[in-house]
């Protein structure tokens, strides 16, 4: 079920309920104190007008002071919990992300586009730099004014009226244009991140772009797309627009009947002139009190439209883990059968296989045969459990694949498939993922893999950092390494796709002669178009 995105602010505000209500007690007591402004300067002119320096109006002065000061000391407490909030806010967004997003349904990945949904993180700086404005500057703002119409109802119960009428004004304009506002706020923002998934695209094939420097579909798919975000941007500016007027006309319609009305009770002697001053000073407060909620609606909608976006990562679905069984004693190797098993993808009206049955031997070492688009990648994943099988099972040790925990199941489990690559990061880091390996057998696989010459000769050694995805190192360096991160805990189970595609012919053979001999306790599931897999493997299913 998709949130609103007011639904979603409740949410998150619900999680810092203490704090926030400090803030709101701070913002209750600061608007009282503010109050004592327009009170003190009007006994300081009724002392004023007797013509006499008094005791009294020095302690009054001071006592103006004093709250002034209070009000400060007031707002940097609150300046305080608000920071302390928004460094909370970022913390937990960075840990939710980085355990969700590889956690994520296979079926809802397919959808998308991993590295650009990311870019909604930047949101939560929009949330740190609004929220201060919603939980400060918002409610002082509404609390001076229904404090300053409260007061002004003691100098006459007719601002009383003038008060209620206020706020019905404020709930109308905000109830016909804020959901058009939010509305419109959401779609520019969508085609921001349009754009900006356009540029990373750029990025990425900036050698296609360069050699065809003459095309220009580069600068037109830009324009286009800048061109729906400025239509949007316009449609929501409008907007912004439509309610600054109504709040400039409220504004004046605010000023006029305090002004009149407190003209007309002055005139009628039913308030004196140090009561209509401080009432003067009063009304002021409250229109720049309009005028603050006036310029923090945009924020509120921003708030709202990143918290939305943020959705749209914390929304997917995650891997289903119904097991609590444990993937253990391997060490003679593991049975696999396939159950007529059926699948295809959602966006697909065909059966990418249909009723596929097969039995794999512990130890066994498996070379899939069949033309592209018979299913191979496909039958990697779902044995990986990246996939479920529309229909059948997959057996691991005469127990369905679900039966075990997906933490379970995926240590015992290498795979390597067509994005599978390097992170930033050391060599060690990419190899290791923070498991406890003992170092006699990371430098046997390295061996057997042909790294250990060629991390010994780098400066920093194991050390060493990389880039993502490997960038500015052979292709062949980073395949070893991979391999090498599901070599180390010697897996059960050896899901590969295409391994070993950029690797030299001799250095090939002798790895995958270390793979598939026999006395390993893996069982080896292949794909790959280098016949010398199909040599060494002893058993062969055709799709």
């Amino acid at each position: 079920m998709t949130l609103s995105p007011l639904v979603r602010f409740w949410r998150l505000i619900n999680q810092y309920k203490k704090q926030i209500r400090l803030i709101y007690y701070y913002a209750i007591i600061s608007g009282v104190v503010n109050l004592s402004l327009p009170l003190g300067i009007q006994a300081i002119i009724n002392y004023l007008q007797t013509g006499e320096l008094t005791t009294s109006w020095i302690v009054l002065v001071v006592f103006v002071l004093i709250g002034i000061a209070i009000t400060g000391k007031i707002q940097i407490n609150q300046l305080r919990i608000v920071e302390d909030i928004q460094q909370d806010i970022f913390a937990k967004s960075a840990f939710e992300f980085a355990y969700r997003i590889p956690k994520i349904s296979r079926v809802n990945l397919d959808k998308v586009h991993a590295p650009e949904l990311v870019n909604r993180f930047f949101d939560i700086l929009t949330i740190q730099k609004g929220l201060p404005k919603i939980l400060i500057d918002f409610s002082l703002a509404a609390f001076q004014i229904i404090f300053g119409l409260i007061l002004l109802t003691f100098y006459s119960s007719y601002f009383i009226v003038l008060g209620i009428s206020l706020f019905l004004i404020i709930y109308l304009i905000f109830k016909f244009t804020g959901p058009k506002g939010l509305e419109t706020s959401i779609k520019e923002s969508k085609y921001k991140y349009k754009l900006a998934h356009w540029l990373e695209e750029i990025a990425s094939n900036t050698k296609t772009f360069k050699v065809l420097r003459k095309g220009n579909l580069h600068l037109q798919k830009t324009d286009n797309i800048n061109l729906q975000y400025l239509e949007n941007r316009e449609a929501h500016f409008n907007i912004l627009i439509k309610q600054f007027v109504l709040f400039i006309g409220f504004k004046v319609w605010v000023a006029a009947g305090l002004l009149v009305l407190g003209g007309i009770l002055v005139f009628n002697q039913q308030m004196n002139i140090g009561q209509f001053v401080a009432s003067e000073i009063i009304i002021i407060m409250i229109i720049n009190s309009v005028e603050k909620i006036i310029r923090i609606v945009e924020t509120i909608y921003d708030v709202l439209t990143a918290l939305d976006k943020i959705g749209h990562v914390t929304d997917l679905e995650l891997d289903k883990d119904t097991g609590n069984g444990e993937l253990k004693d391997t060490a003679n190797g593991v049975t696999i059968e396939l159950v007529d098993i059926s699948f295809k993808y959602p966006n697909q009206d065909h059966y990418v296989f249909n009723g596929l049955s097969a039995k794999i031997k512990p130890k066994a070492k498996v070379w899939l045969k069949g033309n592209t688009g018979k299913g191979k990648s496909t039958l990697l994943n779902i044995l990986a459990r990246m996939h479920s099988p529309e229909k059948g099972s997959v057996l691991i040790n005469n127990r369905p694949s679900e039966y075990y925990s997906l933490d379970s199941f995926h240590e015992q489990i290498g795979y390597i498939g067509p994005n599978t690559g390097l992170f930033e990061g050391t060599i060690e880091e990419n190899i290791l993922i923070d498991r406890k390996v003992e170092s006699k057998e990371l430098d046997l696989i390295l061996e057997k893999l042909f790294l250990k010459e060629h991390i010994s000769k780098l400066k920093n050694g194991i050390k060493t950092k990389v880039d993502s995805r490997g960038r500015r190192m052979p292709k062949s360096t980073t395949q070893k390494i991979v391999l090498a991160r599901y070599l180390v805990n010697n897996p059960a189970i050896l899901l590969l796709e295409d391994p070993l595609q950029f690797i030299d012919e001799d250095e090939k053979k002798a790895i995958i002669d270390f793979i598939m001999d026999e006395n390993k306790p893996w069982t080896v599931i292949v794909v790959a178009d280098y016949l010398y897999w199909a040599n060494k493997a002893n058993q062969i299913i055709k799709l």
